[in-house]
């Protein structure tokens, strides 16, 4: 979780020194959730379909520091040759989109091609509370619960789309939404990524052995802004929000010395990933 966090920081760096144009989506305080759920995974097999905010996906499932940064920072060397950027990754088993709810009947048609594949693997699709006021999203939840499909659908609730406040736009049970089309559901609110991993591992047993969806809510809080400077949130709260960090709840069970360790490597790694992307040259333009 370190090495996601401190990754994401030093893009808001980056971002603040004028080093990297666009924009990024940080997942800062969400750690919790792409550790504790994609240990769960076979990078080999399973597949996962992010979104706009898929930083902490892609390295808890890839690794894959150099690539990511040489992507964002629009280098050769990235993920995607440096066109896809921040939001749109197109990577082995991994692939995110942008575009609120649109990744969903992709990810649910790649589900159908693995079910008849029959090679076991899970696919698995991230969200947000936002994207639930996506039509697709309950076309593609009908079509999953009737063909009866391998897909964890994994609603990331951080409590605000954007700017607008989860009770604002979220009406009734999330859980309750899959379940009216027969599909498992289960929800949680912790940044305990013990607690995130052992929910997940349910989760995800559950699709591979049943052949069949499910859906879980991970209750969760983002500590950065929305984007690099669009936060309109009281700041108390989250002030608050940061006695659950989850690198503090983590880091209480492990003693200083570990903890040092820890940091150490992961910050040795990030300077390389840092100076490697940054001595890759620039993509060229798209050819007409």
């Amino acid at each position: 979780m370190y090495a996601i966090r401190r990754f994401e920081e030093t893009l808001l760096d980056m971002f603040s020194a004028g080093l990297l144009v666009g924009t990024t989506h940080t997942c800062i305080g969400q750690e919790a959730n792409a550790v504790g759920l994609i240990d769960h995974l076979e990078p080999e097999r399973d597949v996962i379909f992010s979104n706009h905010r898929c930083h902490g996906h892609y390295l808890a499932f890839t690794g894959d520091q150099v690539g990511l940064l040489a992507e964002v920072m629009g280098r050769e060397t990235g993920v995607c040759g440096g066109k896809g950027g921040s939001q749109h990754l197109c990577a082995p088993n991994f692939y995110t989109n942008g575009v609120q709810g649109s990744i969903v009947p992709v990810a649910t048609g790649i589900a159908l091609a693995e079910r008849e594949r029959g090679a076991g693997a899970v696919t698995t699709v991230f969200l947000g509370d936002g994207t639930l006021g996506q039509g697709t999203v309950y076309e593609c939840l009908n079509m999953a619960a009737l063909w009866r499909l391998p897909l964890l659908f994994v609603v990331e609730d951080n409590r605000y789309a954007q700017t607008t406040p989860r009770e604002l736009a979220v009406a009734g049970s999330v859980p309750a939404r899959a379940e009216a089309f027969g599909i498992h559901a289960e929800a949680l609110d912790t940044t305990d990524v013990e607690e995130v991993h052992a929910a997940a591992g349910r989760a995800v047993a559950r699709v591979r052995e049943t052949r069949a969806p499910a859906l879980l809510v991970l209750g969760t809080y983002r500590l950065s802004p929305h984007s690099k400077g669009d936060d309109v949130r009281d700041p108390a709260e989250i002030e608050a929000w940061r006695a659950r960090d989850p690198l503090a709840v983590a880091g209480a069970r492990i003693g200083p010395e570990e903890r040092a360790a820890i940091e150490r490597r992961c910050e040795d790694a990030l300077a390389d990933a840092v100076a490697a992307a940054q001595a890759a040259p620039v993509a060229g333009a798209v050819a007409a």
